[in-house]
């Protein structure tokens, strides 16, 4: 990048028309933004978004090329414009982070204004807009003629300009979407949170089971008059089971016996059943006043009433544990054939160009839901920004292997 010493730009100082020129593009901005009446930018999907980004590299390099040497053109790929634009890309982040974003309603001044929606907004992109023709213009006069010293420019900027680019180009075309499916049944519909509405997917899941794993029970006292749960202090045990020992004021309960997965015989009393249908079951022993009482409780179920305990005016409860892992056994069926599948939170499964998340099921069912919610991810432009973040990566190894020979390290 080179300094402008020259003509009009000469008697403003390059520093302080760089200021200048930024704060009046962000100012631009917020005008055009309150005559679009708070509108942001127009978004471009694929393939318009691709063609934009390809016009305007290819824009950069002959203008790169061809006017190095105009004043203009110097000033534009220049260090100063380059500082001025980071600090008014700073400003309108910071703004965007503290104020909050999608709050406001567009009648108000600030919502005419854009400011709940920076990053979209004309400021934030006619700013990132000028900083990407300043990057891009360093980057084609580095590359230009090539020069093995100046790789590690290259690779560094480049591939920031990249990343910024495409990931600002692509955002239109990154799809997130909710699959509800229940178990035993096909799904190739998905909703859009955003819209409020469903689409087709190139795609099926099938919900072949889905399974809860939960933590150990919990035992409570509820107050119907406050409804509000005290939970109790542990005295022996931390979690509950044979021997778990809890204590409020005025009373003690002892867990005397435990069945992790019970069902109740025709006498009513527990008897060990397998663990998909079976609930906790606890035999307890509650002391109060010199006196104690034997008693079972259980969790519930949807076709089991909860067993609990009245204490004068609150009941002894014992509450289901909170998941500890939810999964959804699929198959996912499309062009790509049948692929049997484990879905789990935070551990994605691909599939024709989408991930795949265990996002939720039926609180209200607990581990008896029918339900899975399945979030389903596609950003066809994530290869090119990683792309970018690898030449970053690479440009700071360079950086720092040269550093480290300069330094007699190696």
């Amino acid at each position: 990048m080179s300094k402008v010493s020259c003509g009009w730009f000469e008697d403003f100082g390059s520093f302080r028309l760089s200021s200048i020129v930024t704060l009046l593009v962000i100012a631009a901005g917020f005008i055009i933004q309150y005559l679009a009446g708070g509108e942001g930018v127009p978004v471009l999907s694929w393939p318009l978004n691709a063609v934009f980004i390809a016009v305007f590299f290819v824009l950069l390099f002959l203008l790169g090329v061809a006017f190095r040497n105009n004043p203009f053109v110097v000033w534009l790929g220049g260090i100063p414009l380059g500082l001025s634009l980071i600090f008014g890309i700073a400003f309108l982040s910071l703004l965007g982070g503290v104020i909050p974003q999608g709050g406001v309603s567009g009648d108000m001044l600030s919502g005419r204004l854009g400011v709940n929606r920076i990053f979209s907004g004309w400021p934030f992109l006619l700013t990132v807009f000028l900083f990407l023709s300043n990057l891009g213009l360093a980057v084609v006069w580095k590359t230009i003629p090539f020069r093995l010293s100046n790789l590690q420019f290259m690779l560094f900027h480049g591939g920031f300009w990249i990343a910024l680019a495409s990931g600002l180009a692509g955002a239109p075309d990154l799809q997130r979407l909710i699959i509800p499916v229940y178990e035993g049944r096909q799904n190739s519909r998905a909703y859009i949170p955003q819209e409020n509405r469903m689409v087709q997917l190139p795609f099926s899941v099938y919900l072949d089971d889905f399974s809860i794993e939960e933590y150990s029970p919990q035992l409570v006292l509820y107050d119907p008059q406050s409804d509000r749960v005290i939970p109790g202090k542990p005295a022996s045990g931390v979690e509950v089971g044979k021997g778990y020992r809890a204590v409020w004021p005025g009373f003690e309960v002892r867990v005397l016996d435990y069945l992790q997965h019970a069902l109740p015989d025709s006498r009513g009393n527990p008897r060990a059943a397998d663990p998909e249908n079976g609930i906790p079951y606890a035999r307890v022993r509650i002391s109060a006043d010199g006196k104690s009482v034997d008693r079972w409780l259980n969790t519930g179920s949807p076709s089991i009433r909860p067993g609990v305990v009245q204490l004068d005016r609150y009941f002894l409860v014992m509450f289901p544990g909170t998941p500890k892992v939810f999964r959804s056994g699929v198959v996912l069926s499309g062009s790509r054939g049948n692929k049997p599948a484990v879905l789990e939170v935070n551990k994605p499964v691909e599939y024709d160009g989408w991930k795949l998340y265990q996002m939720g099921y039926d609180e209200k069912a607990g581990r008896w839901s029918q339900l899975s919610l399945i979030e389903a991810v596609r950003d066809p432009w994530l290869p090119v920004v990683y792309c970018g973040f690898f030449m970053i990566m690479a440009g700071n190894a360079m950086f720092f292997w040269k550093g480290m020979k300069r330094g007699g390290v190696v």
